[in-house]
């Protein structure tokens, strides 16, 4: 069976025939994923193949296959299991826009015979596996999968493994627990790890992987997993829900009981009186989706009220007052065509996946990242194998892994290099990421082209062409030659004595900046901009940097015990370039406030603000980096995510007027947001 993109499914069927075929490759689907834990097609070829299905069906009725997996839990694919679940465990219908949304809003209003009074709950959808968890006076004592709606199979086995279902409660409560078991981004991560260690196949998705994980019983390993509750129902008609509960009152129950909810997540639970509240609560979640530590894969929108859930009753799949809110796709199934490698500015290898163009978060895809070597080897990644790709909002698309079913006869291991692809000389491997074993020197041209920029050194007028024949010519071999140059080789390089001239002046200025910067210029692999300023504020001299062992260098924000010895090798490397710069007569220190009190003063003192967006006004063309500067100048800290600790989100309006994932959750938190205006007005005695 090979892989069928959301391209390539049809959007209509013509006949019989093609009806018939597009049945048979849902089933084919299905099984695959809830027998083999693996999938034939990704979940937007899925849905979209699935509604030209139901449309034909609208369309003949008479014709329906009369085992269709349209009107079946699971497509009628999920292993029954011997388990019988306390009550049906449906799916969900999906809406894929406002207006289909506003015509289920009808369908349910017709179904009560009057507008829907009880108001609404919007809550994400998770992107992972339906169970029921069963309490027993407070003890965990069976986990179900969903299986056909009205068994499932023993997952028990997971019991002990998964984050929000704790093993004993603090009171002693019996009910059924209901909701989504999945990996975490991280948690993910950590599970291809420690199967690859194993050596067992990496998982192709965070979504497979759970389903194969709560199927598993014989492993020699055991995989941290996730859980939120969804909803709750009794349990051997022991008493547990408040009299005629809701949603939101049913999953405050489940929660002081000291079960995960959904509530609990960054996304949270949200109650509002009408349907049209609603999708703007649906617009918030999917802002937010970039930022969420799991996948999600929609919204659901539910009516709240149990007397109306009661009324507007169940269909053989799935309840008529609830749907799930279908987001745009950020995980495709597409074709690895080959892998090229570049040379960072500071000789690190980077890869980079050839994909076959596939249509991923409103964008066409055609590269994503691949980190490493080692990673590489991990997910024992194939040229023509079918890959699964990750992007949502301004994330660098990423490979998770290969769908190695889908493999074919003729794919190759992706090749790794044998020597250098710039300058073909050769490669350290003694860390995950290789570099070539020329360093720095290897990709100089980009390296002094970085250090001259306008926050680093700022050597106004020395761009790519200018830096390329000082290279040719010999003149440069490394930053500090920068500063030894002359005002002929200055002349001679740019073609002009008056730009040689001025070229001349802005490098005598450029020997006068702080420590920082001329730390940051040094290209030393972690330390770009915000972190060269916290190395020269804590150190305070270059000599103190030097000094410092990797201990020592932990000290800093931001520094663990993986990248400390990296930069103090680095440093120890670099000490010819560090000796010429000092000879040069370049600053070696940071300055340091006079007083104590005056480190604490300024309108951001003790302040943490995150910036995102393009800015505008006073701050127009401003980068992260002199952001983060002029933050620290006017005494605050630059975080790179919202949260309750952040004072300001300094926000530049976003194309189409929706507010980006970080202002949705900066409103949420009650962090003031400033535009670039705004903030540029609060911090104007600051700014240079």
């Amino acid at each position: 069976m090979t892989n069928v993109s959301a391209v390539e499914a049809p959007f209509s069927m013509s006949g019989r025939a093609e009806y018939e075929a597009a049945v048979q490759r849902l089933r084919d689907a299905s099984r695959t994923y809830y027998g083999a834990g693996y999938s034939l097609m990704d979940d937007a070829a899925y849905d979209r193949l699935r509604l030209a299905v139901l449309d034909w069906e609208a369309e003949h009725p008479d014709e329906t296959a009369p085992d269709s997996p349209t009107g079946r839990v699971a497509d009628g694919a999920a292993p029954a299991g011997d388990v019988a679940h306390t009550a049906r465990l449906l799916s969900l219908d999906n809406v894929f826009t406002p207006e289909q949304l506003t015509a289920w809003g009808a369908s349910l209003r017709r179904r009560l015979g009057h507008e829907p009074a009880g108001g609404f709950t919007v809550e994400p959808k998770m992107d992972g596996a339906a169970v029921a968890a069963r309490y027993r006076d407070g003890r965990l004592t069976q986990i179900i999968t969903r299986g056909d709606g009205t068994h499932g199979e023993d997952a028990s086995h997971v019991i002990g493994t998964v984050v929000g279902l704790p093993e004993q409660l603090p009171v002693p409560a019996t009910f059924e627990a209901r909701g989504e078991v999945l990996f975490t981004q991280e948690q993910f991560e950590a599970a291809n790890e420690t199967r690859a260690a194993h050596g067992a196949g990496v998982f192709a998705n965070p979504r497979n992987g759970t389903a194969g994980t709560l199927r598993a019983k014989d492993r020699p390993y055991r995989l941290a997993m996730t859980f939120w509750a969804y909803g709750a129902v009794e349990l051997d008609g022991v008493p547990f829900l408040p009299a005629g509960a809701g949603h939101a009152e049913t999953l405050a129950a489940v929660a002081r009981a000291g079960v995960r909810t959904t509530a609990d997540t960054p996304a949270g639970l949200h109650t509002v009186a009408t349907l049209d509240e609603a999708q703007e609560k649906v617009d918030a979640i999917a802002a937010l989706r970039a930022s969420l530590p799991f996948g999600i894969d929609g919204v659901v929108v539910k009516a709240d009220s149990a007397t109306e859930q009661a009324t507007a009753g169940f269909g053989t799949r799935f309840p008529y007052w609830a749907v799930a809110y279908k987001l745009p796709a950020v995980e495709r199934q597409t074709v690895l065509q080959d892998v090229f490698w570049e040379v960072g500015r500071t000789g690190v290898l980077a890869p980079t996946a050839v994909l076959a163009p596939v249509e991923l978060d409103g964008s066409t895809v055609t590269r994503a990242t691949l980190h490493n070597p080692a990673d590489i080897l991990r997910r024992d990644l194939h040229i023509g194998d079918t890959v699964t790709v990750y992007k949502a909002g301004d994330i660098i698309p990423r490979v998770q892994a290969a769908v190695v079913e889908l493999r074919p006869q003729d794919a190759v291991p992706v090749p790794l290099p044998h020597e250098c692809p710039h300058c073909g000389g050769g490669i350290d491997k003694s860390q995950e990421r290789w570099r070539c074993a020329k360093g720095t020197a290897c990709a100089l041209a980009p390296l002094i082209e970085y250090a001259a920029g306008r926050d680093i050194l700022d050597i106004d007028g020395l761009g790519r062409k200018y830096v390329d024949a000082l290279i040719a010519s010999g003149d440069v071999g490394d930053v500090a030659d920068l500063f030894t140059l002359t005002e002929e080789q200055l002349t001679a390089a740019s073609g002009s004595a008056k730009r040689g001239a001025r070229l001349a002046e802005q490098i005598r200025l450029a020997k006068t900046r702080p420590l920082s910067r001329v730390f940051c210029a040094l290209g030393v692999p972690g330390t770009g901009r915000s972190m060269s300023r916290r190395i020269a504020a804590h150190f305070g001299t270059m000599e103190a940097i030097r000094a410092a062992d990797a201990d020592t260098l932990q000290d800093v924000e931001g520094i663990g015990p993986e990248k400390a010895p990296v930069v103090v090798e680095q440093v120890a490397v670099l000490a010819p370039v560090i000796d010429k710069l000092i000879a040069a007569g370049v600053t070696m220190t940071e300055p340091r406030p006079e007083r104590a009190e005056d480190a604490a003063e300024g309108p951001l003192s003790g302040k943490t603000v995150v910036v995102t967006g393009k800015m505008t006004g006073p701050l127009d063309g401003w980068g992260r980096s002199e952001m983060g500067a002029l933050i620290e100048r006017a005494g605050g800290r630059m975080g790179g995510s919202v949260n309750s600790r952040t004072a300001f989100l300094v926000a530049a309006p976003t194309a189409g007027g929706k507010p980006s994932s970080k202002a949705v959750k900066a409103q949420e938190a009650g962090v003031e947001v400033l535009t670039p205006e705004d903030f540029a007005a609060l911090v104007a005695d600051h700014l240079e």
